[in-house]
């Protein structure tokens, strides 16, 4: 064994790494995002989940080893011998995590509400980068730990259980509320550094303050209601089904428009309907209510108004997401919008127009499209 240890320290590969450590937290932050922007698809393929569930389970380890480096009891073991990249295991499935939220979480968010929350995950992706700095600071460890549990556990529970609604985010609250306190539990009555450290009223408060932080982001409709997405929303002019397939007639912006299927400016004819598509990607087998909120922004009073709430039931499993459309027949020039929400009045996202109606009989850039 110490031949061995003796060997691999005088390898080119350990002074290769020994003289380039301080780029290290930035090649495995890198290493983690590429890794699952490469890899990562589907929410709920066997592939996604194994990942995540590895990634959850290797840095529930990794913290608790790091946290027996400076124990007597291991001087001589292997975790102290390799105590020192064990820093970077943690960065690297903090990396990995939350690159894999920011993914996922990126199909779902509405950046009309839900960005806020995004921009949280985002913020945590990046501050991995010098988490390395900080990583022996217990509170930080943890309380990092438990946010990403709770994030985890929050779309891995629906993925599972089939079922997402209000009582399924609780369950996912409390099994992570749980599971972290278990970990500091274990830490701390195994390591004289976390009893030295850790104050106990102060770890608490901390957990429970960002446990009372999400759950307050939910409250308020602010969390991205991942695993759904909304995969196509757009405005349209006709829509037929045929088959198992919907006939989509709507008009197309300038090329340069890349972030919007459908023009913004919808010119429609006198007693014309107006149709909104959507599909919604949702995991196999979960069912869920999904309505289209249809609102007008009055200028007098300078406020949306609710004017239609039309629902119906989606079923998950189609790569595609599960299609569905309402449209409406008295409606008037101005700013529109229709809201994607679930029954909990989570937004999936928001189709934005603004309607202008004339007697032209122009189709200026209108295209049919099969989804």
């Amino acid at each position: 064994m110490k031949r061995s240890l003796v060997k691999y320290k005088n390898s080119k590969f350990n002074l290769f790494i020994s003289k380039h450590k301080k780029y290290a937290p930035l090649l495995f932050f890198i290493a983690g995002f590429t890794w699952d922007s490469l890899t990562l698809g589907r929410i709920d393929r066997l592939y996604d989940i194994i990942i995540l569930c590895a990634y959850m389970i290797l840095l529930t380890v990794s913290i608790y080893f790091f946290n027996l480096v400076d124990s007597e009891k291991w001087k001589t073991s292997f975790i102290q011998k390799y105590g020192h990249y064990l820093p970077l295991a943690i960065q690297f499935f903090l990396g990995g995590l939350s690159s894999a939220y920011v993914i996922y979480f990126s199909r779902s968010v509405s950046l009309s509400k839900t960005a806020s929350f995004f921009i949280i995950l985002v913020v945590l992706l990046f501050a991995n980068e010098v988490f390395k700095k900080r990583v022996s600071n217990k509170y930080l460890q943890f309380s990092a730990y438990f946010f990403v549990n709770f994030t985890f556990l929050s779309f891995f529970l629906p993925i599972i259980l089939k079922e997402m609604n209000t009582t399924i985010f609780l369950i996912s609250g409390a099994i992570s509320l749980a599971s972290t306190f278990v970990l500091i539990i274990l830490v701390y009555s195994t390591s004289l550094s976390a009893r030295t450290e850790i104050t106990k009223w102060k770890m608490v408060s901390m957990i429970f303050g960002i446990y009372l932080l999400i759950n307050i982001f939910y409250y308020f409709k602010l969390i991205p209601p991942v695993p759904l997405a909304l995969d196509k929303g757009l405005v349209a002019y006709n829509i037929e089904k045929e088959d198992n397939s919907y006939i989509v007639s709507y008009e197309i912006d300038e090329w340069y428009i890349f972030w919007r299927d459908h023009k913004i400016n919808f010119n429609r004819n006198s007693n014309q309907p107006v149709y909104v598509f959507t599909s919604i990607f949702a995991p196999t087998d979960l069912t869920k209510k999904i309505y289209h909120l249809w609102k007008w922004y009055d200028p007098n009073t300078e406020e949306w108004q609710n004017l239609d709430k039309i629902g119906f039931n989606i079923v998950g499993g189609r790569d595609e997401g599960y299609r569905g459309y309402s449209y409406k027949n008295n409606v008037i020039d101005g700013e529109w919008k229709v809201e994607v929400i679930t029954d909990e009045d989570l937004v999936l996202g928001v189709v934005d127009f603004n309607i202008k109606t004339s007697n032209s009989t122009k189709k200026h850039r209108r295209i049919t499209r099969k989804f």
